[in-house]
């Protein structure tokens, strides 16, 4: 292969109004009432329906179609937030063509689900925009105190969980803004309009919550401070770190994590001032790599190739959000395993090696052929870890680098319990995070009473 050209790296590929018309553009539009309306009325409001067996909170689906379709959009959002107080943010982010909708009796008899994440979008929406959008009452005070670490979907479900059932609630977040992956790591298209942060703020509305931001949990020593002031302990702490390729050139200048680019751009209010090169490569196969693929090339990234080490089955990221990135001029390539990061004599990458992979006996392994894209910025989404060191003097379970809980989310340490991506055995799915927050707020609850 002849040499690439000089690494092109640099803000403003696309003007601020042109950026801008892209991410719009790229936002999954809400139904119309009108919309809604006859979707809801092609539910068959089934009887111990599989969707809502599939859906991780447990919402009753077809109870909050069957409402919509009533014209009692009140009611459908109250529904879905009774057992899900993150109901907007999940309609929009829930895999739902891999959950409720693929389950769903319409999707088996006509290949044609019922549209279960829009609707329960549009009854959140619409509860969101009305004159008086808090559905619950707080309890009286109880006089209880509990800890919430991390102000993710599984903190923030935990928290509003607890408050309203008397208890106050203190949340702790090493970050500015509450909000956790909802508000640093997902697409901007996928959470438009501020939208985390007003959910946030309707949690907050409940009252009996406290946000401490800027708050860090690094020793074993403030979990026990914890466990003394306060009469309970939720640990919502996420994947701290992200795995590393483990290959030559990793550090060079233009490598960095997708997790941080998507959080500086979900921080920016102009998307078009921050940085991305022509040729962008995305290493990964999740949900995380499809974000960064699709953001890049609509900053004007003139190629972004998103590859992955395995065939196309396997890749975490659904159907249709490999759709969906193919839609915006992503290319996938696949069954190719990074080898080597190539760079310039000033420390930039400037090309990615990779040796192509196929599955012999059973194991994926190397076939000898090698594959080489020029790259001026690689994204590394290839997962996270749990890598709190001070995790290892606590005291605290452990599975798979991972917090070990029961059912409900309680750890071997009195009085502590756990949930989100950093307690073990998990589908690292904020809908899952938000029902391990509100299963593990009612246990609390029931051992505080």
């Amino acid at each position: 292969m002849s040499t690439p050209s000089l690494p092109d790296v640099r803000p403003g590929r696309l003007s601020a109004d042109a950026c801008a018309t892209r991410f719009a553009q790229a936002t999954t539009p809400p139904m119309t009432p009108s919309q809604a309306l006859l979707e809801a009325e092609r539910c068959l409001y089934c009887f111990d329906a599989p969707c809502a067996t599939a859906c991780p909170t447990g919402i009753d689906i077809p109870s909050f179609i069957r409402r919509i379709a009533e014209g009692n959009e009140r009611g459908a959002a109250r529904q879905i937030l009774e057992v899900n107080p993150l109901g907007g943010l999940c309609a929009r982010v829930c895999p739902t063509e891999d959950l409720c909708e693929k389950v769903c009796v319409r999707n088996t008899q006509t290949g044609v689900p019922v549209a279960i994440g829009r609707l329960q979008r549009h009854a959140t929406d619409a509860l969101m925009a009305s004159s008086r959008p808090q559905v619950f009452t707080r309890a009286a005070p109880t006089g209880k105190r509990v800890a919430v670490v991390g102000a993710g979907p599984a903190g923030l479900a935990c928290a509003h969980t607890l408050a309203r059932h008397g208890h106050d609630v203190t949340v702790f977040d090493a970050h500015a803004k509450p909000g956790g992956l909802n508000e640093y790591g997902l697409a901007t298209y996928k959470v438009a309009d501020n939208f985390a942060q007003r959910e946030v703020q309707w949690l907050l509305d409940i009252g009996g919550i406290t946000l401490q931001p800027d708050w860090v949990l690094a020793t074993a020593a403030q979990l026990t401070t914890l466990q003394y002031d306060f009469d309970a302990v939720f640990l919502g702490v996420g994947l701290a770190d992200t795995h590393r390729l483990g290959v030559p050139g990793e550090d060079l200048g233009g490598v960095q994590d997708a997790v941080a680019f998507i959080a500086t751009l979900r921080q920016a209010a102009d998307k078009a001032t921050v940085p991305v090169g022509r040729r962008v490569v995305v290493i990964g196969g999740g949900m995380t790599a499809v974000d960064a693929a699709v953001q890049s090339k609509l900053q004007g990234a003139e190629s972004v190739t998103l590859v992955y080490r395995r065939g196309q089955a396997s890749m975490s990221a659904s159907q249709d959000e490999q759709d969906w990135a193919l839609k915006h001029g992503v290319v996938i390539q696949h069954w190719l395993a990074p080898t080597e990061l190539q760079g310039n004599t000033e420390g930039h990458v400037t090309a990615v090696r990779f040796a192509r992979q196929a599955v012999t006996n059973g194991k994926l392994a190397p076939t000898g052929d090698t594959v080489e894209l020029p790259a001026d910025t690689v994204l590394k989404a290839i997962g996270q870890t749990l890598g709190n060191a001070w995790l290892a003097d606590t005291g605290l379970s452990l599975t798979d680098g991972r917090i070990a809980a029961d059912d409900n989310g309680q750890t071997n340490l009195p009085g502590v319990w756990v949930g989100g991506d950093c307690r073990a055995g998990g589908l690292d799915l904020t809908v899952e995070a938000v029902a391990h927050g509100h299963c593990a707020a009612l246990a609390i609850h029931q051992a505080l009473s």
